[in-house]
């Protein structure tokens, strides 16, 4: 059991939230379509359970960054699909400008004299 786990990579806590603004940014989708799009993104390394989707989905949801409307999918079932709004749309330039000072803060832990040369 604990080889099949070896290869996951665990999220930053908050990164499943800029995932999903990420995502609803292409249009709106139902939840489904949302953990289907990071996971194909990711090039299946990065798979969203519903345990975790759906408490952020709602909590995206209280914060205003997203909507949700009931619809009938093509397929002629009842589907809850998400949509960013406006306040998600700057919460998601907010998020992804920290990801980007992130990733360059552990970039120079990593590689100490690619960031000596930059200077």
């Amino acid at each position: 059991m604990k080889a099949r786990y070896q290869n996951r990579i665990e999220l930053l806590q908050g990164t499943l939230d800029m995932l999903i603004l990420q995502t609803l940014q292409w249009g709106p989708q139902h939840g489904y379509n949302i953990s289907q799009a990071i996971r194909t993104n990711s090039s299946e390394a990065l798979q969203v359970d519903t345990g975790s989707l759906y408490p952020a989905l709602h909590r995206l949801e209280r914060q205003k960054w997203i909507s949700s409307k009931w619809t009938v999918s093509e397929n002629k079932q009842r589907v809850k699909v998400y949509r960013l709004t406006a306040a998600g749309k700057k919460q998601l330039a907010a998020e992804r400008s920290r990801w980007a000072q992130l990733t360059e803060a552990v970039e120079g832990i990593l590689n100490p004299a690619r960031k000596e040369s930059k200077a």
